[in-house]
């Protein structure tokens, strides 16, 4: 039987959810291809753990389901579901369910201690960007794929150098680009972030810390950690 080498390690796996540790740079699911085979065929971590669950086996059924996303260059823990009926469980119930943790390093000096960004943000409509717009923007657009959505963002500055700051984020909602959006809005983008105004650097400095989840057929509480790498320790 073909052993199949994934190129991150998997924290944790039983019959329901399999939790791995995305390397920056790695889609976490495909992009907008046209047609199934385009899709299948991107180097992604759905795709690569769904050989892996599969074991080699063209015509078997099996596969994950994305249950939320980390961006291409964002590093750090990530969760998928074995089944459709575990990955909308997590869906529907995400905030009460799941607590997420980040570290990030950012542009300037923060400050105060810690603090709180609340705002409702916005897919442009090509979905390259995200933006805050007013309550009563968001109350007008409240229908369809694009309408602003609540995002709230928790920090912890944990210390300063070089014109840095490095923060732990706790995210109490999981929206598209959040965190480099309520930074870089906050005159603090994120570090490596260009795409929002961040300084040009090896890598984009945001890190998906810890994971806590209660297990959807336990209801045990689990937490799986990725080391902080370089500059985020």
């Amino acid at each position: 039987m073909k052993k199949h080498r994934l190129p991150f390690p998997i924290l944790f796996e039983d019959d329901d959810v399999l939790v791995i540790e995305k390397p920056a740079g790695l889609l976490a699911t495909h992009t907008k291809l046209v047609g199934r085979l385009a899709r299948e065929s991107q180097r992604t971590a759905e795709n690569l753990l769904n050989d892996y669950v599969r074991k080699g086996q063209a015509r078997s059924k099996k596969r994950v389901w994305l249950v939320h996303r980390l961006d291409r260059e964002t590093s750090g823990v990530m969760m998928f579901a074995k089944s459709e009926e575990v990955a909308e469980k997590f869906r529907t119930d995400w905030a009460s369910l799941t607590e997420k943790t980040y570290r990030a390093r950012v542009c300037g000096l923060l400050e105060e201690e810690s603090g709180t960004f609340e705002s409702y943000l916005l897919e442009d409509a090509d979905g390259y960007k995200v933006r805050s717009v007013a309550a009563t923007d968001a109350r007008r657009a409240s229908r369809g794929a694009k309408a602003p959505k609540l995002a709230r963002t928790e920090w912890r500055r944990l210390s300063t150098t070089d014109g840095t700051t490095l923060v732990e984020v706790k995210l109490k909602t999981g929206r598209k680009n959040q965190i480099r959006v309520h930074f870089s809005e906050a005159g603090h983008p994120v570090i490596g972030d260009e795409k929002y105004g961040g300084e040009r650097a090896s890598r984009l400095y945001l890190h998906a810390l810890s994971l806590r989840f209660r297990h959807p057929r336990t209801g045990e509480w689990l937490e799986f950690t990725a080391p902080p790498p370089k500059g985020l320790s």
